[in-house]
């Protein structure tokens, strides 16, 4: 009896296993998720809080990529320190290109760290 129970979890395991990587090839997205973090640079205004920043340009730049439908989401810490978007790209160098000619960025207001991102679909894994 045990041994039936041990081999049912085995089984199950593998099954899981089994479908996730199946999941994680044949429905592959054609895009990558990508996480940016920005944070002061040297152009920052000391003393400044992020709506006093010349952020106009920039806010330009990320509302074109939400237009574009490469954005998912995005904004500013609430405690002035900079912000975040999540973005879609084809791959590193695309993403790396989008971060590169945000205007923030270019003239030293943000510095930017980019991540790939590999969010992960919690529903999929609740119990129902």
């Amino acid at each position: 009896m045990k041994k039936r129970a041990c081999l049912a979890v085995v089984a199950f395991g593998l099954c899981f296993v089994a479908y996730e990587a199946r999941w994680a090839t044949a429905g592959a997205p054609t895009t990558t998720t990508y996480l940016v973090v920005y944070k002061p640079g040297p152009s920052w205004l000391q003393g400044k809080p992020i709506v006093e920043q010349p952020l106009k340009e920039h806010g330009r730049y990320i509302l074109s990529l939400y237009v574009k439908g490469s954005l998912k989401s995005g904004g500013p810490f609430s405690d002035d320190a900079g912000g975040a978007a999540v973005f879609e790209a084809a791959n590193d160098e695309q993403a790396k290109a989008v971060v590169a000619a945000d205007p923030a960025v270019a003239s030293g207001v943000f510095v930017a760290e980019l991540h790939p991102w590999g969010l992960v679909d919690w529903a999929r894994h609740v119990k129902k």
